[in-house]
């Protein structure tokens, strides 16, 4: 699949917002944003960026836990039942993911729920606000010289703890949402006229050589 038009690219999100609200996730989802071009009017929209803000599960609030054994051992994966929620794992077994320590990892689950296999599709998925993450990815990258681990700070809110931004919907959809360049939006944030045009660079490189569906979780 090579990309969106826009008004799919919008129909596409309202998919997802859907989703979460109708479908038991694996952990509790508390944001949804889109960023990056879809945010910015463009049409087509090569790439999909979204961000999800999740919860961390410190208590399995399934209705049973009674599964959670047999899930874990019929698919080898640890953490059933402590990273993602039992009776999702029951009644969605075929979006269960883990990591490469065998470790139910809920990012994957939660891009295998609401992703198709080939959408073009980025998925950045953490325990921390939208907002306040942009801040936390920029000093990270900038400490560790690699903007490849930005986040793209221009984006919108499209739902938060159940209730969804229509408004937002109609923004996209009419293209009204006025934002500055990438580079621009990186110097609001502190970064100096240089370092923000090299980070734009490098994130533009990474993002375009990223193809299907790609997810990302981080914790802070």
């Amino acid at each position: 699949m090579s990309g969106f038009d826009r008004r799919d690219a919008v129909d596409r999100l309202e998919e997802l917002v859907d989703t979460v609200e109708r479908d038991r996730m694996p952990v509790p989802v508390r944001e949804i944003w889109a960023f990056g071009d879809v945010a910015l009017g463009v049409d087509p929209v090569d790439r999909l960026d979204i961000y999800l803000t999740k919860d961390i599960l410190v208590r399995d609030d399934s209705e049973s836990t009674a599964r959670e054994t047999d899930v874990g051992e019929a698919y080898d994966i640890e953490g059933v039942g402590k990273s993602v929620r039992a009776d999702w794992a029951a009644a969605y077994p075929n979006h269960l993911r883990a990591n490469a320590n065998g470790h139910a990892a809920p990012e994957k689950c939660l891009g295998a729920h609401l992703l198709g296999d080939d959408e073009p599709i980025h998925l950045e998925v953490c325990n921390a606000s939208f907002e306040d993450n942009v801040t936390q990815r920029l000093r990270g990258a900038t400490l560790r010289e690699d903007y490849t681990q930005l986040l793209d700070p221009r984006g919108v809110c499209l739902w938060a703890d159940g209730t969804r931004s229509e408004e937002a919907f109609r923004k996209l959809r009419e293209s009204e949402l006025a934002l500055p360049t990438l580079s621009a939006a990186l110097e609001m944030l502190g970064l100096d006229d240089e370092d923000a045009e090299q980070a734009a660079h490098e994130l533009h490189a990474w993002r375009e050589q990223q193809e299907g569906v790609t997810v990302r979780g981080d914790v802070v």
